[in-house]
């Protein structure tokens, strides 16, 4: 099977295309060409690699016929984020490929009612990145279920892995936060700090995406949450993190209009952005249909990118 990978050198695209090389698919990948994948964890030499600027092959109306022209039997779109960007490749594409899997996120839910949030809740996203994704959601599964077009969504949660830093738990992306609670010093989290977010390592969701096209009949048609088993509350996770070095976690609790006085403002937009939608997902769907079986939960992948931030020298213990 021929795949085309489109944004191949990004946190998913890094594990998922050695995972598609060992499934013995040929596979070509399509990216802007500005950076390397962030490990080499397989054989790259056996990939094609092709570069491509989507922003200006859709300006100009041409990336959906690009993307055919290398006669793929499945597509795999990591980096779509409008409808008329999917829609331009859905058009240049129907009737002539076997699969096409499509990156969605976990943030199409909005706010949740029930938890864990199966997929079959109704959508109530908020903000632009949720709402332009539940309106892709929704485009892909009637080209689907109407129009034949053979497509799946995969909404991963909070992506985490070595070479980036995790959401933190204070809700941000400040890796000092992780250093604080490293040193056992004070750490004030917004409300009660029983806000929840859920990550996931990027390899369990390149194994998201790899079940799904090994799982054409169940996958088509459907969407599914790549998440880790179980979401995290911010105060466990603080918690959770302190213990590693040793430490009991110092922390104290602020109405989040309090809180935001005393940190960054983009770190406190961030924060609100999370714990806005505090979300908390099954994978149970994926678990049954697909055989989606996460290698880490939320603390074991944050941990290992932790691990290597300390060993970078970007979380200080002293």
């Amino acid at each position: 099977m021929r795949v085309v990978v489109i944004g191949a050198t990004g946190h998913i695209g890094t594990f998922l295309v050695p995972r598609l090389v060992a499934l013995g698919c040929e596979v070509i990948t399509v990216s802007r060409g500005q950076r390397e994948p962030y490990h080499n964890l397989g054989d790259w030499k056996a990939v094609r690699q092709v570069s491509l600027d989507r922003d200006a092959a859709e300006t100009a109306g041409e990336f959906g016929r690009e993307i055919l022209a290398l006669r793929p039997d499945a597509v795999v779109d990591l980096i779509c984020f409008t409808p008329e960007s999917n829609r331009q490749l859905v058009d240049a594409l129907r009737g002539r490929v076997q699969h096409f899997l499509h990156c969605g996120t976990i943030w199409v839910h909005g706010h949740s009612v029930e938890v864990p949030t199966p997929e079959s809740a109704p959508r109530r996203p908020f903000g632009e990145y949720g709402i332009q994704k539940a309106a892709i959601e929704r485009d892909l599964l009637f080209e689907a279920r109407q129009r034949g077009f053979p497509a799946t969504v995969l909404h991963p949660g909070h992506i985490v892995g070595v070479g980036w830093v995790p959401l933190n738990p204070a809700g941000h992306f400040n890796p000092a936060v992780f250093g604080t609670l490293a040193r056992g010093e004070g750490l004030a989290l917004p409300n009660f700090g029983l806000e929840t977010v859920h990550h996931v390592h990027a390899d369990d969701v390149a194994q998201g995406f790899e079940r799904a096209l090994t799982s054409w009949r169940a996958a088509v048609g459907e969407a599914f949450h790549l998440v880790s088993p179980a979401a995290v509350t911010l105060r466990g996770y603080a918690e959770a993190v302190a213990g590693w070095f040793g430490q009991e976690a110092r922390l104290s609790f602020l109405p989040f209009e309090t809180w935001r006085e005393g940190v960054a403002e983009e770190d406190a937009r961030a924060t609100w952005e999370h714990i806005a939608r505090s979300p908390n997902c099954s994978i149970e769907k994926a678990r049954r249909e697909l055989g989606y079986a996460p290698r880490y939960t939320s603390l074991q992948a944050v941990r290992e990118s932790v691990d290597a931030l300390v060993r970078q020298g970007v979380v200080t213990m002293s």
